[in-house]
């Protein structure tokens, strides 16, 4: 007699197609989010690897995302001293212009102005931080408001940044001193505004209508003096251009490493689409399959065997 049972046969049945059910969701999470797992458990022997590696990236972009704000702090910084030197500049030229024609009419007037722009351009900030007061970002660095200011006190007083130069991280291995200081730039600065302002204060003044030989001597001494102060902040703005290239460089050094460490973690973090939608679709013919098995299994009782 022969015996007639599909127990243990369900049973194999319904674990084939559980565990083609659980091989056919993996398989459509991973064509879904293009990921090998949503966690490192999901990584297996990779997930050390891929957990160094995605924590060099996010220290790499951090250093970008300071090279940036770095770069425009010196950018900033440049605009500063080429106004600074602009105003050496124009004070010279005013003062050639003065003694080529013989007359003094508004040079006082005109190099008021120039002192106005030198002193906009110490108080410069970047991201609400004066730039030239060392560590006391938050004081403007220069009280001076205008060029009769600098004889009634010493010029120092009129500068109040401290020495603190902070040093610039650029990666790993590199920093950058870049930082100025405003009584560093301007001190001589000053001190020839103020040599005029006390010339025209004194005997020999005030500058007004036609030079007088005291007045035309004076002046030219005065134009060696701010053409030497010209090419000392044209050489301060150039220090700060190097600073910028430098800035530059490393940023195109850590966008190829952020870039290099990104394609590193996609090769291990994504997975293989084509081989992804294979094994998609091989899982769901197996469920199917599973399930046609399990139909005709569940047709084949013993009621229907002994209706025969």
């Amino acid at each position: 007699m022969n015996r007639v049972s599909n127990t243990g046969t369900f049973a194999i049945t319904l674990a084939n197609i559980t565990d083609t059910q659980k091989r056919q969701l993996e398989a459509s999470r991973q064509v879904s989010s293009q990921k090998v797992a949503q966690d490192l458990k999901g990584y297996a022997k990779k997930a050390e690897t891929l957990t160094s590696l995605r924590n060099l990236q996010i220290k790499a972009e951090g250093y970008i995302n300071q090279n940036d704000l770095l770069t425009d702090r010196f950018n900033t910084q440049d605009v500063a001293l080429n106004q600074i030197a602009g105003s050496a500049l124009n004070v010279r030229n005013t003062i050639n212009d003065a003694l080529a024609s013989g007359r003094v009419d508004t040079l006082m007037q005109e190099l008021r102005g120039f002192f106005a722009e030198a002193v906009q351009g110490l108080n410069t900030k970047s991201q609400g931080r004066y730039i030239f007061a060392g560590g006391q970002v938050d004081t403007m660095p220069v009280s001076a408001d205008s060029m009769s200011d600098l004889t009634l006190a010493p010029v120092a007083s009129y500068f109040h940044n401290d020495t603190f130069r902070p040093q610039y991280q650029l990666d790993e291995n590199t920093s950058v001193d870049g930082a100025m200081l405003a009584s560093d730039l301007a001190t001589g600065l000053f001190n020839a505004f103020r040599d005029i302002q006390a010339f025209e204060e004194g005997a020999s003044g005030p500058f007004t209508g036609a030079l007088t030989p005291a007045q035309e001597t004076f002046l030219q001494g005065q134009t060696a003096v701010f053409d030497n102060l010209r090419k000392f902040l044209v050489n301060e703005q150039a220090r700060n251009g190097s600073v910028v290239k430098r800035l530059e460089n490393a940023k195109a050094e850590l966008t190829n490493r952020a870039d290099l460490l990104e394609g590193m973690v996609t090769d291990l973090a994504q997975v293989n689409m084509p081989e992804a939608i294979s094994r998609l679709e091989l899982a769901q013919f197996a469920v199917q399959a599973s399930a046609q098995v399990f139909n005709t299994l569940r047709d084949s009782s013993l009621l229907n065997f002994l209706r025969i």
